[in-house]
């Protein structure tokens, strides 16, 4: 089993390193699953995926994925003939998403934080990855600077092309910094220039033949944007559109069809809800709705191979999934389903003929794993769990809530209960993270930990969410720290009043936002809670803004989060200190990259000066999003040993 090493560089070669992995990691997870019961280690829950964005490729023979093997995830290449699979070791360097071009070739985005100009910036790069050699071929030019990784198109027919955008200078006042397009052979690297940089435009986008036909441009400051149109390759860009608040919006097509002058477009309907519509290219008006889900967004298009149609509409109710509305996948759905007795199988990936498809099972309640089904003799077989101990095991139950705020908003959540318990039960409040984000019915390590332990968990969507419409979403507005807030306590009452939780022994636990939450809730409403629990929460909002003011369209971000409250200052719980009545356990990775480690760290020393009950952890290997096994179980630990002393079950 071969692994590759990638590096990333500003200028300099980019090599290739095989060695073995250790003889006990060679084997992939393909024995049959197991039937177990809990309580489970805690170690269980920490297990990173085992499998994660499995994607087939065109001819359906190979599966490229990010693969767990001993606790650390590898880019794993793994061929469905029995042969021999392969590792890219990721190092220091982050694999933020995968795409097959063609039988052979992928092509891979990679990003890690580089020192320029005495500053750590992201620095982002697109790289050639042949499935078969492991030869990694440099796709941006010697001269990219910052982002050199947006592509925009892959050929559909057969041969090794993209599309893509990259800067070559990190200075604002260089034509460079404006994104050229490129296409690019990914077996060699040979490019050509197809669009050349304008002034203000940082995103283009291709039609399934591969002619640029859009770029959406926007000032430095990102307070005014615009939108650049033509019909062929061989017209001028004209803008037909402009916004000029964060909250105007352009008249965007979702995808372009075959038909010239003809798209569809994802707007909101007129309860504000996203729906699909068709597009006239000529007016940028929308015609007749084409597909909506009532009183949800949709989440977007899921397209064919060559780009030019929509064979499904990804939605997101209570729980994720794809409204197919080819009638063949349609088929093919309900024909996998009649198959897993209890499960909730989901389409991920299909070859190019639709003959091969991986298909997901699972649910909230279960990790699950993972099927190779093959229409040639309709037959389904098991390539692996996605925790190697609780197997396809199912655990506690979950479902969909709603209640009712305090000003009569209905706000719905995730509810976790002890399998087999659901009255007076210790309480754990978990807000997600974002704030634009949402919870649903999906496996939570998080949240299946604590049922284990015997908490019920609650995950309230509160105003200001994403997924429940425009108007909702715009409830939160100027709400940081404040309603928002209240529509987390006013869950504790919902499910006192169900007798579902005892008031008198709930605890907020959360990450991100939640971790602001979290910190929010021990310093405004102690009364109402025995603790608190952050990772990589936000402290200070002001910090923040700091913090986002060197990036491109800080502007706009600027004016965003300064209308999230009245006074940033007065919800900023690191201004507060003394306020904190209860105990904090504060955890923060070193290498988090979204949230800086400083804002933990300030409200930790602040804390322990007023002598205020606290834990704070730092891990110095740990990212934003807990993708090791070690961070992962010492978090769980520290958390278990927290509600144990201050919230037992």
């Amino acid at each position: 089993m071969l692994r590759w090493s990638m590096g990333l560089l500003l200028a300099g070669s980019l090599g290739t390193v095989a060695s073995m992995l250790p003889a006990q990691e060679q084997q992939p997870q393909s024995k049959a699953p197991q039937k177990r019961s809990g309580p489970y280690s805690t170690a269980a829950f920490a297990e990173v995926p085992a499998f994660e964005g499995p994607d087939l490729s065109p001819n359906g023979k190979l599966i490229a994925a990010k693969v767990a093997v001993g606790g650390t995830q590898y880019f794993s290449i793994l061929p469905l003939n029995g042969g021999e699979p392969r590792y890219v070791a990721l190092g220091e360097t982050d694999l933020n998403w995968w795409r097959w071009v063609n039988d052979d070739w992928l092509v891979i985005g990679i990003g890690q934080l580089q020192p320029v100009e005495g500053q750590d910036w992201y620095v982002s790069r697109a790289l050639g990855l042949n499935a078969t050699t492991g030869k990694i071929v440099r796709l941006a030019s010697r001269e990219a600077a910052q982002d050199a990784d947006d592509v925009i198109w892959v050929a559909s027919d057969g041969s090794p092309r993209i599309l893509m955008g990259s800067q070559t200078s990190i200075y604002t006042n260089e034509a460079g910094f404006w994104p050229q397009v490129d296409e690019i052979d990914v077996s060699t690297g040979r490019r050509r220039m197809v669009v050349s940089g304008r002034e203000g435009v940082m995103s283009w986008f291709a039609d399934g033949s591969g002619t640029v036909r859009m770029g959406i441009g926007m000032s430095l400051d990102g307070r005014n944007r615009r939108l650049l149109y033509r019909d062929d390759a061989k017209a001028s860009f004209k803008t037909v559109d402009r916004a000029r608040t964060h909250q105007d919006t352009l008249s965007v097509p979702a995808m372009f069809l075959k038909e010239r002058g003809k798209a569809v477009m994802i707007a909101d309907d007129a309860e504000g809800y996203s729906a699909l519509y068709e597009m006239d290219l000529a007016t940028l008006e929308r015609g007749k709705q084409l597909f909506a889900t009532k009183g949800y967004d949709i989440g977007g298009l899921v397209s064919d191979a060559d780009g030019f149609d929509y064979l499904g509409v990804r939605v997101n109710e209570n729980k994720p999934g794809v409204h197919w509305l080819n009638p063949d996948l349609e088929a093919l759905r309900k024909n996998i389903a009649a198959k897993i007795k209890g499960g909730e199988p989901r389409i991920i990936s299909l070859s190019r003929d639709r003959s091969v498809a991986i298909i997901q099972v699972g649910g909230a309640d279960a990790p699950g794993g993972y099927f190779l089904y093959r229409a040639a003799d309709d037959s389904m077989q098991f390539l692996r769990v996605n925790n190697s101990v609780i197997e396809m095991g199912r655990l506690h139950p979950v479902r969909t809530i709603r209640y009712k705020a305090r000003d009569g908003l209905e706000v719905a959540a995730v509810l976790t209960l002890p399998r087999g318990k659901n009255r007076n039960l210790p309480l754990i409040v978990m807000p997600h993270g974002g704030p634009f984000a949402r919870d649903t019915e999906e496996w939570d390590w998080w949240t299946q930990f604590l049922a284990d332990r015997g908490y019920a968990v609650i995950q309230p969507n509160y105003r200001g969410s994403s997924g429940y419409g425009t108007p909702f979403t715009e409830k939160g507005q100027g709400q940081w720290g404040l309603a928002m807030q209240d529509d987390l306590n006013d869950a504790v009452s919902a499910l006192a009043t169900q007798d579902v939780a005892d008031p008198k022994r709930v605890c907020m636990v959360g990450a991100s936002y939640g971790g602001y939450a979290a910190m929010r809730a021990a310093q405004r409403d102690g009364t109402l809670y025995r603790c608190a629990v952050s990772y990589a929460g936000v402290s200070d909002l002001n910090r923040m803004l700091t913090h986002n003011s060197g990036f491109l369209g800080s502007g706009a971000r600027q004016d965003w989060l300064k209308m999230q409250a009245p006074d940033l200052k007065s919800v900023s719980p690191v201004n507060y200190a003394g306020q904190f009545s209860i105990p904090m356990l504060l955890v923060h990775g070193k290498k988090d990259r979204v949230v800086p480690i400083a804002q933990s760290r300030s409200l930790a020393q602040r804390l322990k000066s007023a002598g205020k009950d606290m834990i704070y952890i730092e891990q110095p290997l740990a990212d934003h999003h807990f993708t090791r096994s070690e961070d992962r179980l010492e978090f769980l630990n520290a958390l278990e040993a927290f509600l144990a002393k201050h919230n037992p079950a």
